[in-house]
């Protein structure tokens, strides 16, 4: 305290000259309009900066936030798409008033833990069976599919990535319409091969190739990557194809996982063609 003392009256010439500087331009700004209007414009583009500034921090911190709830609506815009319904067939019969059925529901989640460079490459999700969450349904990002989920607790589950050597999805090149099976046989995070092509199908570099539909777990038309490379032995009677997955598996962030609901319809009725 006596520090203090000891240093306002030791500068006290240096305050008291402050003081009236201040003073005098007070004055001068409220006697002036022309250094009243500048120093108000001054102060209305600072403050207006500073505002602007203290935003964009908030809206920084609010990211995650936000980004969630864009994932929520993704979700809800993918559940009503008009490809998660399939067509009830019938000139007289009608459901619900209307000629589409539900087929899927797809519930917004985030990816929490992710490998790419194991033989069995799975991922963590955020959401279990609390979240209605089940084991079989399938995985899709924006950009494509993703892969199965394998194991669920109450609030996480585990999928069995597409970069998974016993993981094969049905797919088909969107061209053509021709059927085969991915499958990811180590390596390359960004590439897998499309199997069983027949060698009188024409290819072409860039070819889109998607989910053909024929599982229960992915809907048809699934994005999953582009033909990058192609060949054809002598002799054999299927092409070897690489695909470039659309999809940057070590990017993994916001996914969808999704409900099929005629799925344990169709598995009861394929289930009888075994038992016959």
């Amino acid at each position: 305290m006596r520090n203090l003392i000891r240093f306002l009256s030791k500068n006290s010439f240096i305050f008291l000259f402050i003081f009236l500087l201040f003073i005098s331009f007070v004055l001068l700004v409220q006697n002036n309009n022309y250094q009243n209007s500048k120093v108000f414009n001054s102060s209305n583009f600072l403050i207006g900066n500073l505002y602007s500034t203290v935003n964009n921090v908030n809206d920084y911190f609010n990211l995650k936030e936000v980004n969630a709830e864009l994932a929520e609506q993704n979700a809800r815009l993918q559940t009503t798409q008009i490809s998660t319904f399939s067509k009830i067939y019938g000139t007289t019969v009608q459901i619900r008033d209307t000629t589409y059925a539900q087929k899927y529901i797809y519930t917004s989640a985030k990816a929490i833990n992710n490998s790419t460079n194991q033989r069995e490459n799975y991922i963590t999700l955020d959401k279990g069976s609390l979240n209605g969450i089940k084991s079989g349904m399938g995985v899709v990002s924006p950009k494509g599919v993703i892969g199965t989920v394998k194991n669920v607790s109450e609030n996480f589950c585990s999928v069995m990535s597409v970069l998974h050597e016993k993981n094969a999805v049905s797919a088909k090149i969107k061209k053509s319409g021709y059927i085969g099976s991915l499958v990811w046989e180590l390596g390359n995070y960004r590439v897998a091969q499309l199997k069983d092509i027949p060698n009188h199908v024409k290819l072409n570099m860039g070819d889109t190739i998607i989910t053909s539909g024929y599982s229960s777990v992915y809907p048809e038309g699934v994005a999953i990557g582009v033909v990058k490379h192609f060949d054809l032995l002598e002799g054999n009677n299927f092409f070897n194809i690489t695909i470039e997955f659309l999809v940057d598996y070590k990017k993994l962030s916001h996914v969808f996982i999704i409900k099929s609901l005629m799925k344990e319809e169709q598995e009861e009725l394929e289930e009888l063609n075994d038992v016959e």
